[in-house]
């Protein structure tokens, strides 16, 4: 699933558009590299996203779903930071 379509269906982002604005403007990263929004995400992928300023939200991915409804969406993330 392309990391874009993961921050929007595990709800992190809130639409994808602005995910992938987000991909554009070289604020996430995964294992380390800056990546498109179309890099293919994977389980075990320690995700990296810088919003504005000093905010940071780092986590480990534990599920790629195509579909999740609210309740389950946090199931697919660890946060670690």
């Amino acid at each position: 699933m392309r990391i874009d379509k993961f921050l929007k269906v595990s709800r992190i982002i809130k639409r994808r558009t602005v995910a992938n604005e987000a991909c554009d403007d070289e604020h996430v990263f995964v294992n380390g590299r800056r990546v498109k929004a179309s890099y293919d995400v994977k389980e075990g992928d320690e995700v990296e996203i810088a919003y504005g300023g000093e905010r940071k939200l780092k986590f480990i991915v534990k599920a790629v779903n195509e579909h999740s409804s609210k309740a389950d969406a946090s199931t697919m993330y660890e946060i670690i930071e």
